[in-house]
């Protein structure tokens, strides 16, 4: 059987010809000439690192065009081979949803980098403009997710996921919220209170320990500093996100659980963790000192994590029927 690289890398293939294929078709039937943007892009990124396309008139336009087109494979090959790593973490869709979901990430992978270097504005886009985009990445989410679900791994097939309780979705909600204060929980909390026997479902190695508790650590330190990052920005956000979403999936491993429902909990925790922990620094500014109101938040987040974590740590997962 395949591993979750290799079948990221056909999943993503396929997708990435199939979008291919209904964008020259769309072409075809409207008689659009093709997108500028790739090599847009291309201009720059050249621009932002100071680094030419080489070459001169037509040699140079032929240069752009294939940096373009490679830059599109990879954003296939790689949203697929992140699709296949969902799914091999537990994070199991049903086929509607996975294909919207995967469609948007490889949509958002190709135009958010876009918008950042200021090659367009989606805000500024017709509604063919949209049509144009969404509906070949829709295309392409509905076959990479088609391929991931029908070709599981060795893994997968021997271990059985079972819908999430209440319980654990509550939990990963929590965590969450505590990752979207302190960002290193999402990963930390469940690390540091994984089930002590190993090979165990969930289980976490010295190291990750070790890892997890500096990285808490350097965090809760960190952050007392003027010069940390925005928490609601792109740079602080991305990675309370993340942590969250990982986190949720450790705790829905322990108990042998479809991890979609708990990371969508933990995601929409984080952000509310996230403008939440502003909002109070910003109420706690003209009434307590910085470093007291820094101190309960920890204080706050660190109990958050616990309640989330501590539950069911070492429960022997019952037997279930594959899905």
């Amino acid at each position: 059987m395949p591993g979750t690289l290799s079948r990221g890398l056909v999943a993503g293939a396929a997708g990435t010809t199939v979008l291919n294929a209904v964008t020259y078709l769309d072409m075809v039937l409207r008689g659009r000439p093709a997108s500028t943007t790739p090599e847009r892009t291309v201009d720059a990124i050249a621009s932002a690192t100071g680094v030419e396309v080489p070459g001169r008139g037509q040699v140079r336009e032929s240069r752009r065009t294939a940096l373009g087109a490679l830059a599109g494979i990879g954003t296939g090959l790689g949203t697929g081979v992140l699709a296949s790593a969902a799914r091999s973490a537990g994070i199991r869709l049903s086929g509607p949803v996975g294909a919207v979901v995967t469609g948007a990430a490889a949509m958002a992978a190709s135009d958010v980098p876009a918008t950042l270097l200021g090659v367009g504005d989606p805000r500024t886009w017709s509604r063919t403009d949209w049509l144009a985009d969404a509906v070949p990445h829709l295309a392409y989410g509905a076959t990479v997710h088609a391929v991931v679900r029908s070709v599981p791994t060795d893994r997968e097939r021997a271990v059985p996921r079972a819908a999430a309780s209440a319980g654990l979705t509550v939990r990963s909600a929590l965590l969450g919220v505590a990752a979207g204060s302190r960002s290193a929980l999402g990963f930390a909390a469940p690390a540091l209170t994984a089930p002590t026997k190993p090979g165990r479902l969930g289980s976490s190695s010295v190291p990750a320990r070790l890892l997890g508790a500096a990285a808490l650590v350097g965090e809760l330190v960190a952050d007392k500093s003027p010069d940390a990052p925005d928490r609601t920005g792109a740079a602080g956000l991305a990675p309370r996100l993340a942590g969250a979403a990982a986190g949720a999936t450790r705790l829905a491993e322990r108990e042998r659980a479809n991890a979609a429902l708990p990371a969508a909990a933990a995601t929409t925790g984080a952000l509310a963790g996230a403008f939440g922990g502003l909002a109070w620094r910003r109420w706690a500014a003209d009434r307590l000192p910085a470093w007291q109101a820094a101190v309960l938040e920890d204080g706050v987040a660190l109990t958050l994590a616990a309640l989330a974590c501590v539950p069911g740590r070492n429960r022997r997962p019952l037997a279930v029927v594959p899905r």
